[in-house]
């Protein structure tokens, strides 16, 4: 039997016997890859194998997740792609490619993407996605400006500078909430020449049009704005991959921080840090990203004068 149909048969195991429950987040195939001494390809060819079989599903900021139990015990198969109603497999395309990165990009992380893997997923020879992009760089470019392109805005836009300023930074932390991984591709030194960016940047532009700034100022507050958003969002990813690498959730690693902070706020030398995070102890407190994004938000537009 193929090594990557043994990994597949061994978490259908689990998942029948309930050791995965429905919910549940399966081993990503970095884990995969560790626990049984495969490449990543094969083990993203062993959970695309549980996903035809509709056993598990790719969630974004959560991984790949059980779907249920199956309903039958035959061994698991992917060594062809979804067939049409004529039996044929659906045509390779650069789109289908794009899709399947951005998938496996959204479930497991950028630094999980590999061509070898997007091919596991779809089924097809590595050699097959040479044919409709030259390399993982352009397929990584190719997934940025779908990614950007999957929300625009309305031809009547909102009155006023800040509600449209509002609106984009809205609509791009949507984006990002959406692909985590998408926050974390290049600094706002070096922007991506993408048109689906270009669509935010022209939103963002607009908006900031007709107040008499300069072009340098424009161009300022735009970049502004969107390494705002950027920044907040570029955590989410962050966290995913703490959360993947260390095994804990974000409770259970502040619960082993405890001690350390304790020895810290303890002796004196901070008293509002120490007198803060006792009430926030107290009170009971999460940290919650959206909620920073929109305090941040709101003190950043508070912010900005348009009087050239």
């Amino acid at each position: 039997m193929s090594r990557y149909l043994t990994i597949a048969d061994e978490l259908k195991r689990r998942i029948t016997t309930g050791e995965l429950p429905p919910g549940a987040k399966v081993p990503s195939t970095r884990k995969i890859a560790a626990e049984w001494g495969v490449a990543m390809a094969t083990a993203a060819k062993a959970l695309a194998a549980l996903s035809q079989e509709g056993l598990v599903r790719a969630e974004p900021r959560s991984g790949t997740v059980v779907t249920g139990a199956p309903k039958a015990q035959s061994a698991p198969r992917a060594t062809a792609a979804p067939r049409s109603r004529a039996g044929r497999a659906p045509e390779l395309t650069r789109e289908r490619v794009v899709r399947a990165a951005i998938v496996t990009a959204d479930a497991e992380g950028l630094g999980a993407l590999s061509m070898r893997g997007v091919a596991a997923r779809l089924a097809v020879a590595p050699m097959a996605l040479y044919k409709h992009v030259a390399s993982k760089e352009e397929l990584v470019v190719l997934m940025a400006d779908a990614a950007y392109g999957e929300r625009g805005y309305p031809a009547s836009p909102p009155e006023g500078w800040r509600a449209r300023l509002e609106l984009s930074a809205r609509t791009m932390w949507s984006l990002y909430r959406r692909h985590p991984w998408l926050a974390q591709l290049a600094p706002i030194t070096r922007p991506m020449p993408l048109p689906n960016l270009a669509t935010h940047a022209e939103f963002i532009l607009s908006a900031l049009d007709g107040h008499g700034l300069g072009a340098a100022k424009m161009c300022d507050l735009h970049v502004l704005l969107f390494s705002y958003v950027q920044g907040v969002a570029i955590h989410l990813e962050r966290e995913q991959q703490a959360a993947g690498s260390s095994g804990l959730s974000e409770d259970d690693w502040m619960d082993a921080q405890a001690p350390a902070l304790e020895t810290i706020t303890g002796d004196g030398r901070f008293p509002t840090f120490a007198r803060m995070l006792n009430t926030l102890a107290a009170e009971g407190y999460d940290l919650v990203l959206d909620n920073l994004f929109e305090l941040g938000l709101k003190a950043l537009l508070d912010g900005i004068d348009l009087s050239g």
